[in-house]
């Protein structure tokens, strides 16, 4: 049901798939076997940090204009009680789980997804400008004529983003503020993984999807967000090879050969007004997986399930997912 080449658009969400992807590894249904720590240590203000990564920054003063062309950085953000300078991510920054209509003040960084506009960013007066690794790098030689130090990002799984949060905070100045959306993260995801556990959605088969009817991806357990629910729920869809365009592409054929309990959809709307669930209401296969005759798909917003990557926008994935789970059809 998909055809041999997805839309530009569609590609550049897989290339980001893979920029922020770990080696496959095989299924697992980890809601019963997660533990999660809920433990913090302590974090202090400081110019010179290590990242998640191994990377090292280094900052000549407290940055108080960041400038974000990464979900992660918009969420962390907020989480710390800043604004960025500027964005590229306007649409995330204003749902309500980051800043809401608030977030409309904050300029936006014209361009599209890794070509964003070097002079613009450079009018913003960035102390710090943050992008995504393997996306944003070839930013840095430009962004460095106008003194605007750019730090690339590669969350992986929940801790990273965990880390970058403590990371921005420590270069922010905001180490309580970091500790303390911590401290709620660990604790909220304890608690939905032991609320999994108890009620018997650990066994549950979910899958996330995304795309067109022609180009259906799946966030896999190599995805930031496919990870966290595999922590949730049993989640048996690993990256089908390396190729970025190809990897978490999968036919209709193939998810019902997996018969998930329930499907959430983040719909990316190329050419249509049509969501993703729309597009494949009237395929006969699509019909035939147990979510959609039990009437368990969910359409969700495409920017926090999709590019969100913070602490703030995987604890709506958290909440919904459960809510969702638990309303009956």
């Amino acid at each position: 049901m998909r055809s041999p080449r997805a839309p530009l658009a569609l590609l550049a969400v897989l290339a980001l798939a893979a920029c922020t992807s770990a080696p496959a590894q095989p299924p697992a249904a980890q809601g019963g076997t997660t533990q999660v720590d809920t433990r913090v240590e302590p974090l202090s203000p400081s110019l010179d940090i290590t990242d998640p990564r191994g990377t090292r920054i280094t900052l000549p003063a407290t940055p108080s204009r960041v400038v974000c062309l990464t979900g992660l950085c918009d969420d962390a953000l907020t989480e710390l009680g800043l604004k960025p300078a500027g964005t590229s991510n306007a649409a995330l920054l204003v749902h309500p789980a980051l800043l809401g209509p608030e977030g409309r003040s904050v300029p936006v960084v014209p361009g599209s997804f890794g070509s964003e506009d070097v002079e613009a960013i450079a009018g913003l007066r960035p102390d710090l400008v943050i992008g995504l690794a393997g996306v944003h790098d070839q930013l840095r030689q430009a962004l460095a004529k106008f003194n605007a130090p750019l730090w690339t990002v590669d969350p992986k799984d929940w801790k990273d983003s965990v880390g970058y949060l403590r990371a921005l905070g420590s270069l922010t100045g905001r180490a309580k503020e970091a500790t303390d959306a911590e401290t709620r993260f660990r604790s909220k995801l304890a608690t939905a993984v032991k609320s999994s556990r108890d009620k018997g959605n650990d066994k549950k088969t979910v899958l996330l999807m995304y795309g067109s009817a022609d180009s259906i991806g799946v966030d896999t357990t190599d995805s930031l967000v496919g990870k966290l629910l595999g922590s949730l729920y049993t989640y048996p869809w690993t990256a089908k090879g390396t190729n970025a365009e190809t990897a978490s592409t999968f036919s209709v054929e193939e998810i019902l050969a997996k018969r998930p309990d329930t499907i959430f959809v983040y719909s990316l709307l190329f050419g249509t007004d049509k969501k993703l669930s729309e597009q494949l209401a009237a395929n006969p296969v699509w019909a035939q997986i147990p979510a959609v005759k039990s009437g368990r798909v969910h359409e969700v917003a495409p920017k926090p399930w999709g590019s969100g990557r913070g602490t703030r926008s995987l604890s709506l994935v958290i909440d919904e997912s459960q809510s969702l789970l638990s309303t009956t059809p």
